[in-house]
């Protein structure tokens, strides 16, 4: 899973890892050379002068104050990274970033973060840049990921039953098959569910979600078709409510966000039904399109969180990093394969070490 990006971060750790080390080694390569010229000095002075005071290197001298700090600093057994030593590396990251359908203002703040926390950095011999920058990426890409993280369950838990979670998206991304996964991941932590199928346009939609409810063997509250979602949605909490159930899972038909009536009837569910979560589904694999749906659903319905389907096809992960820090919303589970057992709780620390690790 997002493999791509994992190549080319680790791309971006090599890339100035190579450049450092090549500053290292002109300056042992200046230091080795002026201790020599100071012993061939000595060997031809009759006699031994005064020792003359230390100076600091400064500006004016010759190779000016990168050179110069870079040899001073290899001298006392450190190397200091420069801005120089990152210009071509972090030009590089960017467009591996923005390749990897990262949305630029995120991508912009990931490398502001990395340059931030690497420029000046004095690295001692006994570290390596590698892990600088490992350690540099790692701040930049969970800060960007973790914006508005929460713990799903317990938010279930600590809320009055029923729960009333109602799942949004456009057509074809994976929403239903993902409200039928959350039914088993509620089920294997000791809740209750029932499903309601206010997708009442589609032709077929009911026979689609009945059929993952008796799959995983949960009840569904239904109309006829063209009935209003908001009232579906309202009688799944009146069941549950006669029903002692823990969640209601409440499904929508499949909006695009450039249909002003159809975000509008998702304004009137919010506003009936007051669930206690909105949240938005669309597949990894859409990139830029996700985020940019993400945010026009947001506008629409004020969003809690994203379902991102389909991760474990994605290479690029631009909508995984990117959705939380342009919604404000975090990711709180990804899809990964086919099975109802196939939600993963979204973990950004957890992502990060992944797309970071050597394995």
């Amino acid at each position: 899973m997002f493999d791509g990006l994992k190549d080319k971060l680790g791309s971006f750790r090599d890339d100035v890892e190579e450049e450092v080390e090549e500053k290292e080694a002109e300056a042992q390569a200046e230091a080795e050379a002026d201790a020599e010229a100071e012993a061939e000095s000595a060997d031809d002075e009759p006699s031994t002068p005064a020792a003359a005071p230390e100076r600091e290197p400064s500006d004016d001298d010759d190779g000016g104050p990168g050179r110069l700090r870079q040899a001073a600093a290899f001298a006392t057994g450190r190397v200091i990274i420069e801005e120089e030593d990152l210009e071509e590396p972090l030009w590089s990251l960017e467009m591996a970033l923005l390749e990897s359908d990262v949305e630029m203002s995120v991508a912009e703040e990931i490398l502001d973060t990395v340059r931030e926390k690497l420029i000046g950095e004095s690295r001692k011999q006994v570290d390596t840049t590698a892990e600088l920058v490992e350690e540099a990426l790692h701040d930049a890409l969970v800060d960007v990921i973790s914006v508005g993280q929460f713990d799903f369950e317990q938010r279930i838990a600590e809320a009055d039953k029923p729960v009333t979670v109602v799942f949004t998206g456009v057509n074809g991304v994976g929403k239903t098959t993902s409200i039928a996964k959350m039914s088993e991941w509620l089920g294997e932590r000791g809740y209750s569910s029932v499903l309601a199928n206010g997708d009442t346009y589609r032709a077929g939609a009911s026979e689609q979600i009945s059929k993952h409810a008796e799959n995983v063997g949960r009840k569904v509250i239904a109309h006829e078709q063209g009935g209003d979602p908001a009232a579906v949605i309202y009688d799944g909490v009146e069941y549950a409510e006669a029903n002692d159930v823990d969640v209601v899972l409440g499904d929508t038909a499949g909006r695009l966000h450039t249909s002003n009536d159809l975000m509008t009837q998702l304004e009137k569910i919010d506003r009936v039904v007051d669930p206690e979560m909105t949240l938005f589904v669309d597949e990894a694999v859409a990139g830029q399109d996700a985020v940019e749906r993400a945010k026009e659903f947001d506008d629409a319905a004020e969003i809690d969180g994203t379902i991102l389907t389909k991760a474990d096809a994605d290479s690029s992960g631009g909508a995984a990093i990117s959705i939380a820090h342009v919604t404000g919303k975090p990711v709180l589970f990804l899809g990964t394969g086919q099975g109802y057992d196939d939600l993963r709780e979204f973990d950004p620390e957890a992502l990060v070490d992944e797309l970071l690790g050597d394995e």
